[in-house]
């Protein structure tokens, strides 16, 4: 079993910044990606960025130059640095680790979080 844990979301001001954290512990060899996808009001859940473990990075066209993810020291840790919130990034920020339980062939571990409320006012 994967155990993931988002935090660090709460209200800020348009215009304002915020940084969510994501932890996964548990049954874990490898994590090859860690993404972060939000749920805006009225919409379906999207991905907005990614972290794999080659190094390379994705994001939304809506949060391109505004969001950064990263990954922390601590293993299985990633970040989205938030910046210039808009009122349009309100939702529930949800955390998705995807990987490898053990040393095998096919990846075996997709976990989420429960999510952590983002509201932007303003």
């Amino acid at each position: 079993q994967v155990r993931v844990v988002e935090s660090g979301g709460g209200s800020v001001q348009a215009g304002g910044s915020l940084t969510l954290s994501c932890v996964a512990s548990g049954s874990i060899y490898m994590l090859n990606a860690m993404r972060w996808h939000r749920q805006t009001p009225g919409n379906q859940r999207e991905m907005v960025a990614q972290s794999t473990s080659g190094g390379s990075f994705w994001y939304a066209d809506s949060v391109k130059e505004r969001f950064t993810i990263s990954r922390g020291d601590a293993k299985n840790t990633v970040y989205l640095q938030m910046s210039n919130l808009k009122p349009e990034d309100t939702g529930v920020y949800y955390c998705n680790a995807l990987g490898y339980s053990r040393p095998q062939a096919r990846p075996d571990v997709d976990s989420w979080g429960q999510g952590t409320q983002v509201t932007v006012s303003g």
